[in-house]
């Protein structure tokens, strides 16, 4: 082991018996004992640091990796940004290339561009340990990128051709490179997974109102009886409320493909080229298949955070019609015997450990419980949003992980409610049309003809005896019986 480990190891055991306690992770103690040799010596504006051998990353990604030893192994930086750092460090590559082509040499460019590849492959993905609780610019994981694509660059040179600074970060700042993965991944996360996921369940739908175009059921308002409506007008607007969603989604995306790529430290855009923005973008555009365009003003897009709020907002729309359709479904699926059961979904596994035969609307609870989880998130993006002071917003990190959970979540819930359930889901046509008989908002029908007064009177007389409208009108005198039969259609009531 080097002398720079045992030193360090020296240092925390003078903290110690100070009463200064760091506690390591059993991962930080196998690479910090200087018993153990499997580590390398790697510099920083710092000092030098030990750093595990069979790892790309570098001293200030140690540093980080070692200063926050929170949610190990639970709370990782998103993959969703570290593949949009991988994109915009390839475009912030060939940028530079074609603007500084005295420093960016064709060599280093084709190096960067490589090992970018390599991590967009998933090859290095054991190469990003820093975890979501850093600091609020998310400085470390941008520098956790160059260093990564540096010394990868340099092993497949055979030398050391690549400086994370000098080379990889030219042009950039992590004040500027952080708002650009979050763009990049937000808008890949929906347009690429959200949208496509709700796209599939909408169409699932469609196919179920035409499957029964047909079947009369209640109506329900208040969770009371209403006016008959058919099933396929009912599950028309599960439908209409995702493709709403839908549209509101894409009409967030406009503001996302705004990036801050090129504001560098505090929105100036110091050291880096004329015309590094805009040609960032347009790579960056052409990478991902999406109209990125540069942000007109870098001192906005490095300090607020108002796009992201945006279009998380749309995920909360999203949300909050999924954990409606969802408990519509698992409504009237109640029973099997004592509940609504007007519909039946898949059985998909047992429900009770002590009940026998039992089982629950599991698929609506899954969806359920993502939307609730989406609906905090919500309250995160927001606050996090919140926070810019003069030119950088400095809660980043956590902004960015729960917009790509929120995200992630729904695509996975939407998928797995569309499969295990909903393309399940058939209308028990008997026990619809025996709520629609005796439903006592039949009686609507008849307000035109006898009133709103008298009609009221009806289904009071009809609910109080237990009799049928028919009964209960007649008996009342405001109707003969053939003129109730000429007025009374629940067919034509939908």
């Amino acid at each position: 082991m080097i002398a720079e480990g045992k030193q360090i190891y020296g240092l925390l055991r003078q903290r110690e018996k100070r009463g200064m306690t760091y506690r390591m992770t059993s991962e930080e103690q196998d690479f910090r004992n200087p018993e153990n040799g499997e580590a390398r010596e790697e510099r920083d504006s710092m000092g030098t640091v030990e750093v595990p051998a069979d790892r790309y990353w570098g001293a200030q990604t140690e540093r980080s990796r070692r200063n926050f030893p929170i949610g190990v192994g639970r709370e990782p930086m998103p993959a969703e940004i570290i593949r949009a750092f991988a994109i915009l460090k390839k475009a912030a590559a060939e940028a530079n290339r074609r603007l500084r082509p005295e420093r960016m040499t064709a060599e280093k460019c084709e190096a960067i561009r490589r090992a970018a590849d390599e991590v967009l492959s998933g090859a290095l993905a054991g190469h990003f340990p820093l975890v979501v609780w850093q600091t609020g610019s998310g400085t470390q994981s941008n520098m956790n990128m160059n260093e990564v694509l540096a010394n990868r660059g340099n092993e497949a040179a055979g030398r050391k051709l690549l400086h994370p600074n000098d080379d990889v970060n030219m042009s950039q700042s992590s004040n500027d490179t952080f708002p650009t993965a979050m763009h990049i991944a937000a808008a890949e996360a929906l347009e690429k997974r959200v949208l496509p996921a709700a796209g599939r369940l909408a169409e699932a739908f469609r196919k179920l109102e035409e499957a029964y175009p047909e079947v009369l059921k209640c109506g329900r308002t208040h969770l009371q009886d209403a006016t008959p409506i058919l099933f396929s007008q009912e599950v028309s607007g599960w439908r209409s409320s995702l493709e709403r969603d839908m549209e509101m989604i894409r009409g967030a995306m406009g503001p996302l493909t705004a990036l801050a790529l090129g504001g560098t430290a505090v929105g100036t855009g110091l050291n880096a080229p004329e015309g590094f923005d805009r040609l960032c973008a347009e790579i960056v555009a052409t990478e991902t298949g999406l109209p990125f365009r540069t942000a007109e003003n870098k001192f906005h897009a490095l300090t607020s955070r108002d796009e992201m709020v945006f279009a998380h907002g749309a995920l909360k729309a999203l949300a909050a019609d999924l954990m409606k359709i969802a408990n519509d479904i698992r409504w009237l699926a109640s029973g099997p015997r004592l509940g609504l059961g007007e519909i039946s979904i898949p059985e998909n596994e047992p429900g009770s450990s002590i009940m026998p035969g039992k089982v629950n609307p599991t698929q609506c609870e899954q969806v359920t419980m993502v939307a609730a989880q989406v609906l905090g998130n919500d309250v995160t993006v927001g606050i996090a949003a919140s926070q810019g002071n003069f030119e950088l917003n400095v809660f980043m990190p956590v902004l960015a992980y729960n917009f790509l959970q929120s995200a992630r979540l729904l695509a996975e819930s939407m998928d797995a409610f569309r499969e295990r359930c909903v393309l399940g889901i058939r209308p028990n046509r008997e026990k619809m049309r025996e709520n629609v008989d005796r439903s006592l908002m039949l009686v609507t029908a008849l307000s035109p003809r006898i009133g709103y007064e008298h009609a009221a009177r009806t289904a009071q007389e009809a609910f109080r005896t237990g009799c049928s409208l028919k009964e209960a009108c007649l008996r009342l005198g405001f109707l003969t019986e053939a003129e109730f039969d000429e007025s009374f259609h629940p067919e034509r009531m939908v």
